[in-house]
């Protein structure tokens, strides 16, 4: 009986993994460009994401952190429809999350912001 309990908890910790979550509350959106929303001259429209995944074995493979993010705005910014428009996205922020199980360790960013129309 002692030795069931033993494998059992063996094979549950062989088959359990780790998750952790980072995340970037302040506006990452680092550009000359400069929108000051003191009137009341824009609506806001919807919020829009886009995410990016990496894989690693034994720490080797993916891209690196600011690859990801470069990666998942791009796709945000795809499916923000910008073009054609005085739209803008504000509050951009990021989320990283990576689980981890054994010797595998997958990392996925997710980038999300809030797009505003201007109506004036």
């Amino acid at each position: 009986m002692k030795k069931i309990i033993i494998l059992l908890i063996g094979i549950t910790f062989l088959f359990s993994s780790c998750a952790i979550h980072d995340g970037l509350t302040t506006n990452s959106n680092n550009h000359t460009t400069e929108v000051v929303l003191t009137k009341k001259n824009f609506k806001f429209i919807e919020s829009v994401q886009g995410e990016s995944e990496a894989q690693y074995v034994f720490g080797i493979g993916g891209r690196k952190k600011k690859a990801m993010i470069a990666e998942a705005r791009a796709d945000m910014f795809s499916k923000a429809d910008l073009i054609g428009g005085s739209k803008a996205i504000i509050n951009e922020t990021y989320e990283l999350t990576y689980d981890i199980v054994l010797i595998v360790v997958k990392y996925k960013v997710t980038v999300t912001g809030h797009i505003v129309e201007f109506t004036e």
